[in-house]
């Protein structure tokens, strides 16, 4: 079994794969790449990868600037493929005794949480949020793609290629 760290690794990277795949299969569906809700549901899964990433390297969030979604599908893919790039480089370079660094969490007030725990916070919210753009896509008429971690784990493919 890998350290906490290194599945956190493994878990980010995960997610980077598993967000480029939602993307790639929005974007093959006419009736999905148009859809607001499906735009407004990645928005919000990014927004919270990025506001939690803000938290982690402590610099100000501008809520009311990262709630604004973007116009279009690919100004979104960018705004994930830029999240992804730094959340990786973040985490590769974090250290073990850092997951026990206990954090405020303002977005939950009263929240005082390890850092570790913080982490598996943003991956578990964005799976949940990816199974609904998967149903909302489904009922579009399109084929949402497989996402799971076993999957990315048999490979370990990379993300937006």
């Amino acid at each position: 079994m890998a350290k906490m760290l290194d599945m956190i690794r493994s878990l980010y990277a995960h997610q980077a794969w598993a967000d480029s795949k939602v993307f790639a299969a929005i974007s093959a569906h006419e009736a999905a790449a148009a859809d607001e809700a499906l735009r407004a549901t990645l928005h919000h899964i990014v927004l919270v990868q990025r506001g939690f990433l803000a938290l982690f390297l402590k610099r100000p969030f501008d809520y009311a600037a990262e709630m604004r979604v973007p116009a279009t599908l690919a100004e979104l893919e960018h705004v994930f493929r830029d999240t992804h790039t730094e959340e990786i480089a973040f985490v590769n370079l974090a250290q073990d005794a850092e997951l026990t660094e206990i954090l405020e969490v303002p977005y939950f007030p009263g929240a005082r949480l390890a850092k570790g725990e913080v982490h598996l916070q943003v991956v578990m919210h964005s799976q949940h949020h990816r199974g609904q753009c998967a149903a909302r896509l489904r009922a579009l008429g399109g084929t949402p793609p497989t996402v799971d971690f076993i999957v990315w784990l048999k490979d370990r493919p990379a993300a937006w290629s």
